[in-house]
């Protein structure tokens, strides 16, 4: 598999060095050189396909032979241990379930693949795991890469600005897992390591590399659980699919799309984002202008330059799509409430960032379609906003409630690059 780096096309790495390497050039994102498409035959094959078997054909045709057909399969086997079911809302709308993994969110999917493919490429190298996290990548990470040999994993995180109980999931682990608390938002996060990833003697001092939704590894995985849905779904519903992405740094939809482009028949995306509405203000102006980022319920995307948007606007490119047939919507706060309750009496239980994806899908579904919305995080996960929107006490998933009385181990950190430089020169 051979991918080039957005910013400079010139540099071209190997499936391996995208994974270990992280990041291209000038902080530029790594794009697969070929995109791969299977015919509608394949596609209906491959949907008759157990999980596993059919997420092992999808990530062939990406990587190649880099990685022999049976070590692949067996790698993820470990990873995609857990379901990803989909869950009847109404007749015309169901939810992809993707919290049924070890830390009750979608991120279990990514994180776990890269371990698996970490493990394979590096072999008994050191490898120092460096990222940032809006809450759910956090935990996915460290419990992906928790207890593996030659490898230490550092996650930033925005101090006050996750849940309790995300920040519990993957700030009590200790071993090879260390959490630093930054004074700052996600993108103060988030620019501390691109800013790690720009300085070559701490990159070849520590190998570093980088866990988030920027790896080409996570995103790839995530490609598979949307032929999971469709291959639940019965064919009228798989002929008019429109699916509804909650999006804060946009990997999940750039997998989405990713599939489309493969071949899996998706009618149309949304991007469903909070009132950090950047690409919606995009889509419907022409206009790139992040504004501060602001906190709100659905705070995983609380992201106001998301990060994976390049990827969007390439594949946009090198399929000749047009931009303004990707729907989106942004929804607030207030909404996300009444959506959270609405949900309920339909008899489902949501948290805020599904809510924020099914609100958006039931304003943009026509009659005749089949709305799919994702469900990126156990409900338990956000107990605190769930419980006080919905007037009901959730009962804790084993994962957490296991966690929730641990003592937290994290240092505490300015957003300032030598702060940080110095605490992972420290060890």
């Amino acid at each position: 598999m051979k991918l080039y780096n957005l910013k400079d096309h010139n540099e071209q790495v190997s499936f391996a060095q995208a994974v270990t390497q992280g990041l291209g050039k000038n902080q530029g994102l790594f794009f697969p050189h070929e995109l791969p498409e299977f015919s509608l035959t394949d596609v209906d094959e491959m949907l008759k396909m157990d999980f596993v078997s059919r997420s092992a054909k999808i990530l062939a045709a990406f990587i190649g032979d880099e990685i022999p057909q049976d070590v692949l399969e067996a790698r993820v086997r470990q990873a995609f241990a857990f379901p990803a079911p989909v869950a009847r809302v109404t007749d015309d709308v169901g939810c992809l379930e993707l919290f049924h993994g070890p830390t009750l969110a979608f991120k279990d999917f990514g994180g776990r693949f890269m371990a698996q493919m970490l493990a394979q490429i590096s072999g008994d190298k050191p490898v120092t795991i460096l990222t940032a996290t809006s809450g759910d990548t956090g935990a996915a990470v460290a419990h992906a890469f928790y207890g593996l040999k030659n490898v230490r994993v550092v996650i930033l995180y925005p101090r006050g600005k996750i849940s309790p109980l995300q920040e519990k999931l993957f700030c009590t682990l200790g071993g090879n897992i260390e959490t630093v608390a930054i004074d700052g938002d996600f993108d103060a996060c988030q620019a501390l390591v691109k800013q790690a990833f720009d300085d070559e003697a701490l990159k070849a001092a520590l190998g570093l590399n980088s866990a988030n939704s920027i790896n080409i590894s996570r995103l790839l995985a995530q490609i598979c659980y949307y032929f999971e849905a469709v291959a639940q779904l019965p064919q009228e519903a798989r002929n008019q699919l429109v699916i509804s992405v909650p999006s804060g740094n946009f990997g999940d939809l750039t997998a989405g799309l990713l599939a489309k482009s493969l071949g899996l028949p998706v009618k149309r995306f949304i991007a469903a984002t909070n009132v950090n509405d950047t690409v919606p203000r995009y889509l419907r102006d022409g206009q790139w202008a992040p504004k501060a980022t602001q906190a709100t319920l659905s705070n995983a995307m609380d992201v106001s330059q998301p990060n994976n948007w390049p990827r969007v606007e390439e594949l946009f490119r090198r399929k000749i799509w047009r931009l303004d047939e990707l729907d989106s919507a942004a929804v607030d706060d207030a909404i996300t409430r009444e959506s959270m309750r609405e949900l309920k009496a339909l008899g489902y239980l949501s948290e805020p960032h599904a809510a924020v994806a099914w609100r958006a899908l039931c304003d943009r579904l026509n009659p005749g379609e089949y709305g799919l919305f994702l469900g990126t995080a156990h409900p338990a996960k956000f107990k605190e906003s769930v419980e006080a929107i919905l007037g009901e006490t959730l009962e804790l998933p084993e994962a957490l409630a296991k966690r929730a009385d641990l003592p937290l181990l994290s240092h505490s950190l300015p957003a300032d690059f030598a702060a940080l430089r110095n605490l992972l020169m420290s060890r």
